[in-house]
């Protein structure tokens, strides 16, 4: 069973104090739960935990995880600016968002974040809005193949088969930082600006 950090007498006297509902967090427990997962994966010199903004859009909260090393996944222009004003910066920033508008990739580059494209047709709108593809960037990529977790209570399936597409790369260009797709014949999908990633 998990043990509260506080008591009831200590909750009854903050209900004396502040008005409910509210919020109650536990700081103690915030940063020993970043240090141990720090500590699980000090095996990857280089590992950053990028905590989803969305998740928990709290100041306090954002500055405490940045004080344990972590970085923020940003999903939202609002989530963008918040995190900016929490001192997050460049690298600190992942930003990965769905059907993405014009001034959220531009604050997006402007604050330095890895930009994460939803998928290959972002890279030219990417390169429009902005003026440059990022050095850093990275893509989501679907292998293909069939994933299920089963039917919804409705009857249809919760994960399907995304179509099959895999990203090819042209051998003779520069490394993607992927291997190319395995069996893909001619089906896969390229787009131009890809390989250069």
């Amino acid at each position: 069973m998990k043990k509260p950090f506080v008591t009831l007498e200590q909750l009854q006297a903050i209900t004396e104090q502040y008005p409910t509902p509210f919020h109650l967090y536990d700081e103690k427990g915030i940063r020993e739960n970043a240090r141990r997962l720090y500590q699980a994966f000090s095996w990857n010199p280089g590992y950053r935990e990028f905590f989803a903004v969305k998740a928990t859009p709290n100041p306090q909260i954002l500055k405490i995880l940045r004080e344990e090393g972590c970085g923020v996944d940003c999903s939202s222009l609002c989530e963008l600016m918040m995190s900016d004003r929490c001192g997050f910066r460049g690298e600190e920033i992942m930003f990965s968002s769905n059907d993405t508008p014009a001034e959220e990739f531009a604050l997006a580059g402007k604050l330095g974040a890895t930009i994460n494209l939803d998928d290959i047709t972002h890279i030219d709108f990417l390169k429009d809005t902005i003026g440059y593809i990022p050095k850093r960037i990275s893509c989501r990529y679907n292998p293909g193949g069939t994933f299920t977790l089963g039917e919804s209570e409705e009857g249809f399936q919760v994960m399907d088969n995304p179509g099959g597409r895999q990203v090819r790369h042209d051998p003779g260009a520069a490394d993607p930082g992927f291997p190319p797709a395995e069996g893909a014949g001619g089906g896969g999908v390229r787009h131009p600006r890809l390989p250069g990633l």
